[in-house]
């Protein structure tokens, strides 16, 4: 009875996501990496990057936007911004960890951040390029926009809440995209937002109209992308209700 319980227990030690923090030094700033190795392993590992909101952090978001319990054959990478982002009303004097939200400013150190992380895991695993996929929640959101307007040719498919890429993003490769939006953000109103939204569709090709699913609209683009339009009756939270989808989203798309 004792060795079945404990082959028991070592099964489910096998399957939990190992978590490991990583400090990287660019231009002699320290940056911070939370990583979740995959529990189910395969021969080539699909990633997610996880960009949290202003004034958040690496440890707080992968509680929040736990996607590692959904997507659990992939290598999560949650990173964690810096001060230096002032938002007026929030955080006038920029002392809250946030994100670069245009591609050349904060002196690009976010982009730089994302590439020194992205060439790391390609030493210590076998990446699938094939399966690159990027969340984000506010600012974090917004960056994850940054990085498909100056990364996109190494990005599959993003996930953007409640903030979105705007002109900055026009012309962007075409990748797939789901975007929330909540109606009642009091943070980055709702119209604001879908603005957004016709960009995006010019990017990824989309001339049809969508095919609704509950809170959710669904349009085809080109080569292959799928765009995913949420939106719900919430505030400026992230929909963590919605990560078996967003989870199932990534699934389905590879280049």
């Amino acid at each position: 009875m004792k060795n079945l319980l404990f082959l028991i227990l070592l099964s489910c030690v096998t399957t939990l996501n190992a978590q490991i923090t990583k400090k990287f030094n660019i231009n002699g700033v320290e940056r911070k990496v939370i990583i979740y190795e995959p529990a189910t392993k395969t021969e080539k590992t699909p990633v997610v990057f996880v960009f949290h909101g202003h004034g958040g952090n690496a440890n707080f978001v992968s509680r929040r936007i736990d996607i590692q319990n959904y997507y659990k054959d992939a290598l999560v990478i949650f990173m964690q911004g810096l001060p230096g982002r002032k938002v007026p009303g929030i955080d006038p004097n920029g002392i809250m960890n946030g994100w670069q939200i245009f591609t050349d400013d904060l002196e690009g150190r976010d982009i730089k951040f994302f590439d020194v992380v992205f060439a790391d895991i390609h030493k210590a695993y076998k990446i699938d390029d094939n399966r690159i996929y990027l969340i984000g929640h506010s600012n974090g959101a917004r960056f994850v926009n940054v990085l498909w307007m100056t990364r996109g040719e190494k990005i599959t498919a993003i996930c953007s809440a409640s903030a979105q890429g705007g002109e900055m993003i026009s012309g962007a490769v075409p990748i797939s995209v789901w975007m929330y939006i909540g109606k009642n953000d009091k943070i980055v109103p709702p119209q604001s937002q879908e603005l957004s939204i016709p960009i995006v569709k010019s990017n990824l090709g989309i001339s049809m109209a969508g095919k609704t699913d509950n809170d959710k609209t669904i349009f085809k683009g080109k080569n292959n992308t799928e765009l995913v339009v949420q939106s719900s009756n919430a505030g400026h939270e992230f929909p963590k209700q919605s990560l078996q989808e967003i989870a199932d989203f990534f699934r389905r798309h590879e280049k």
